[in-house]
Order: structure tokens, then sequence, then C-alpha cells
């Protein structure tokens, strides 16, 4: 298995000013429809009035306790997911790489299962755990995929997360199987769920998410240097070991807290930045700045439809991304330019 080489495409000017533009835009709309779209629907003039005179009513409990807590951790669950996608596809150089597919998702899903055997309960108990087991699938995967001669090589990397991958889950549904009662309320969760998140949960989560952010950014120039081998991007003044550590804290921060508060979330992270990275070329800052606009709106945009698909009742949105991400990924296969790095 080999991932073609091509040289990366020139992104035209308009296409690189306007992509933000309607980023942004479908970010915001989608945002009012999430707050406005459910079993119960409301109209702008309700959200207007339930922010500034919140009087308890029906309609104003559901706008300020239900939906804009939801849509808040959507967004921040977004934010998470796919800018983790960016940061190891830029890593690894693996148009492949996202946070599922490199096992990440499954090695913080398997040490929150662990948790919950032990006595956790909650999101915020999950919180470390996540990370933890985020961090361990990130440094195995490396270690394996970075063995032999050539260091990191981006079909070893994927062979080593989808291996990882497959244990990870295989244990995790094990030890479901073993105790139904005790792992019954982690059934939605494990589909990736943002169901009843309130602000208890989604505002521990943020300042994990803003760091993590902060890394990235902070780093992305580098990784663009990198992107030209070790090399000449040391002879630029770049620290690649600095820079893939910086990285990995910013993978563990993003993908830990986002499973934590929704679930493993796929596609997610592999997709948006492609899009993201054909709108506006390869610098990796202006690729991370409009993922974290692209991500949410997409991941809002599927929660509406998990809400109203199988109306009253709810589908997990990992299960719509899934759908949705899937033909994406066989693009991505099919069409090498598609996936250059």
């Amino acid at each position: 298995m080999t991932l073609e080489k091509t040289a990366p495409v020139a992104v035209p000017p308009r296409r690189r000013r306007v992509g933000p533009i309607v980023a942004l835009s479908v970010l915001l709309g989608a945002t009012i429809a999430s707050v406005m779209i459910g079993s119960n629907h409301v109209d702008p003039p309700d959200i207007w009035r339930a922010l500034t005179a919140y009087d308890g009513s029906a309609t104003d409990r559901i706008i300020v306790d239900l939906r804009i807590p939801r849509t808040a951790a959507v967004i921040v669950v977004g934010i998470g997911v796919g800018l983790a996608g960016a940061l190891i596809q830029a890593l690894t150089r693996n148009p492949l790489g996202d946070p599922g597919i490199l096992g990440v998702n499954a090695g913080a899903s398997l040490f929150v299962t662990v948790g919950v055997a032990f006595g956790a309960a909650t999101p915020l108990d999950y919180l470390p755990l996540a990370f933890l087991g985020a961090l361990v699938v990130i440094a195995a995967v490396g270690i394996i995929g970075s063995a032999g001669r050539g260091g990191p090589d981006p079909v070893r990397l994927t062979l080593s997360g989808a291996a990882l991958s497959a244990v990870f889950l295989g244990i995790t549904t094990g030890l479901t199987l073993l105790d139904p009662v005790t792992f019954a309320h982690l059934r939605s969760w494990t589909a990736g769920s943002v169901v009843e998140r309130g602000w208890d949960v989604v505002l521990p989560v943020i300042p994990f998410v803003a760091i993590g952010v902060a890394i990235a950014l902070a780093a992305s120039r580098s990784l663009t240097m990198l992107g030209l081998g070790d090399d000449l991007a040391r002879s630029l003044g770049t620290r690649p070991v600095l820079v893939r550590i910086l990285s990995i804290a910013a993978i563990t921060l993003l993908a830990g807290s986002a499973t934590a508060v929704a679930g493993p979330i796929g596609f997610l992270g592999l997709a948006v930045p492609h899009v993201a990275r054909w709108l506006v070329g390869p610098d990796q800052k202006r690729i991370f700045v409009l993922t974290m606009v692209l991500a949410p709106a997409f991941l809002l945009l599927s929660d509406i439809v998990a809400r109203v698909v199988l109306w009253p009742a709810e589908v997990p949105v990992g299960v719509v991304t899934a759908f949705l991400g899937a033909p994406v990924l066989i693009v991505l296969v099919r069409r090498a330019r598609a996936s250059t790095l």
C-alpha cells in the first residue's frame, strides 16, 4: 500500500477569500438552527426573549438549560476532534490520519470503560481517563510507526493505529458484555452522543481545549516547515523534536477532551482538514483556523440531522458523522491528488 505523492495544487485566490466567509456563515446558521430545531421547535424571537428576559417558562428552559449548552458542547467537541485530526495529518504527513483511524478514540474509550468498571460515572470522571488513553495510543502508534529505517512512515502509522484500534475496541466490547448493567449508560456515549450535555460538562473541558488550540496555532508554522523535511526545517530554525512533542500534547488535550464529552466521533477529524486544505492551501495555520470553523459547523449539522431523522427519537451524532464521512474516506483513497499533504 502506497500513497502517491503529487505536487500541491495551487488554490485560486477567490476560493481562499470566499471559503472562510462561507464557512463562518454556515457555522453561524448551524448554531442558530441547533438552538431552534428539536422535539419542540422554537423561533428566533423566542431565543432572543429567553436570553434577554428569562422568565422560567417551558420554552425558556428548553432554550437556556438544554439547547444552548448542547450547542456549546457540539462546538467544543467539533473544534477538539477537527483540530486533532488536522494536527495528526500535519504531524505524520498521513492523509488518512485522524483520531479514529490512528486509534486515539479507541484508546480513550478503553481507558474510560476500565474507569467505569472502577466507579467512574460522569463525563467529568472520564476526562483524565480519556487524556491518558489518548496519550498512550499516540505514543504507541508513534513508536511502532517509527520503527525501522526512514523514521515515521504514513503507511506504518496507519496500520499501527488500525491494529491497536481493533485490539482496544475488542477489549472494550468484551468488558461491556461481561457486565451489561454496569456499562449500560456507556452505550450512547460509545456511539458518540451529546444528549444531556450541560454546562457542568462543557465548562470544565473548555480550558483544556483552549490550551490545545493555543499549542496547535503556535506550532503551525513549524509544522508547515516540517513538511519540507527535517533537515530543511532545521536549517530554517525549526526544532523537529520539540514541535512533535508539542503536537502530541495538543492532540492529547483536544482528542481527550472531545472524547470525554461526547465519546468517539468518527470521520470528522479525517474529512474536515482536507476540505480546509482544499479551500486555503497547504499553510497549516490557515488549515487549523478554518478547521476550527468547519468542524463544529459540520458536527452541528450532523447533530440536527440526528435529532430529526427518527423523530421523536434521536440517533447518536457519531452515527450520523460516520454515515456522512465514510464516502469522503472512499473519495480520498481513490483520488491521490485530493489527499496530498
